[in-house]
């Protein structure tokens, strides 16, 4: 059995290669060819919960499950907030395959999910992303948009003004544009053609009447019913495209809470991404449409990057 840690993990899954994996399993998905199950989150204490999310992706051969905490404080101690492994198995006699540092994979494959959904849904002259946050997928969305838009300009907040000013001063030799710090969240995305939420914030740090013309907006960050990172009106003004439609009505506050107010009915939550990459289903319509991803994470992305990771490794590569 073998086992590849974070360090492996992310020197051989690169972000090119991630969003390619992601593309293609929203589009597998989209044909029916992927089965869902909804993950199981049992809490442990106020903001920390064990998530189990099992998969199987026939076309691959693959199935297996994630096992993953989610402490939402753990930046206090410099940790990642998102921490677990992939369990891979035999799809023809459900032996133990292999083991996969699911903290590497799940880094990297929330922003490659993100890439896809917004080379579907920015327009094509996006160039501006504001990142509400500073900590790991704001580091990794910054790569992944990166490169599936020509950036000319990026704008960062989160709540703790030093941690922005320490990503903008460490992004900054990477890019070949300028990363600006913002003292506010509406600050940073008033001048923004992409948006990305991606905080532990259990509250709307996105508000709708801050929103210009034509953005589009992947949300990351709330993953449980009564978190939500945008507010009503964000998600109103939006159309919006969620990775699981399963996922969305089920865990996210941000779909769940407007519906709850009225704000919203069941019809405004359009589809799922892979709809849009195959063709079912409209995506963007208009340059002054505002649109919305919402990312809650499924099983079959850790799946799709574990298989990926012990094939390449097997073969010596």
């Amino acid at each position: 059995m073998r086992y590849l840690s974070k360090q492996e993990v992310e020197s051989k899954l690169t972000m090119e290669t991630c969003i390619s994996l992601m593309r293609e399993l929203f589009g597998e998905i989209a044909r029916g060819k992927v089965p869902g199950q909804l993950r199981t989150a049992m809490p442990i204490s106020p903001g920390k919960l064990l998530g189990l999310m099992p998969g199987s992706l026939p076309y691959k051969d693959a199935v297996g499950a994630k096992l993953i905490t989610v402490y939402h404080e753990n930046y206090r101690y410099g940790l990642p907030s998102h921490q677990g492994v992939v369990v891979l198995f035999d799809s023809e006699t459900g032996s133990l395959r292999g083991m996969v540092d699911g903290t590497a994979i799940t880094g990297i494959r929330t922003a490659a999910a993100s890439a896809v959904a917004t080379d579907l849904l920015a327009r094509e002259e996006a160039k501006r992303i504001a990142l509400l946050g500073a900590g790991v997928q704001a580091k990794a969305h910054l790569e992944a948009i990166a490169q599936v838009r020509s950036l000319e300009r990026a704008y960062v907040w989160s709540h703790d003004l030093e941690e922005a000013e320490s990503f903008a001063g460490e992004q900054a030799v990477r890019y070949d544009f300028p990363i600006t710090v913002c003292q506010s969240a509406k600050e940073a995305v008033e001048s923004a053609d992409i948006i990305c939420t991606v905080t532990s914030s259990e509250t709307p740090i996105l508000e709708g009447l801050w929103l210009p013309e034509g953005v589009h907006i992947n949300a990351v960050g709330a993953c449980r019913p009564k978190d939500r990172e945008l507010d009503s009106l964000a998600v109103k003004e939006a159309r919006l495209f969620g990775d699981s439609l399963e996922s969305v009505q089920n865990e996210s506050g941000d779909y769940l809470i407007p519906l709850a107010e009225g704000i919203i009915d069941e019809m405004h939550l359009l589809g799922e991404i892979g709809d849009v990459l195959v063709g079912h289903i409209a995506g963007r319509q208009s340059d002054q449409d505002i649109t919305l991803f919402k990312s809650l994470g499924i099983a079959a992305e850790d799946i799709a990057c574990a298989a990926w990771l012990l094939e390449n490794t097997e073969r010596g590569e």
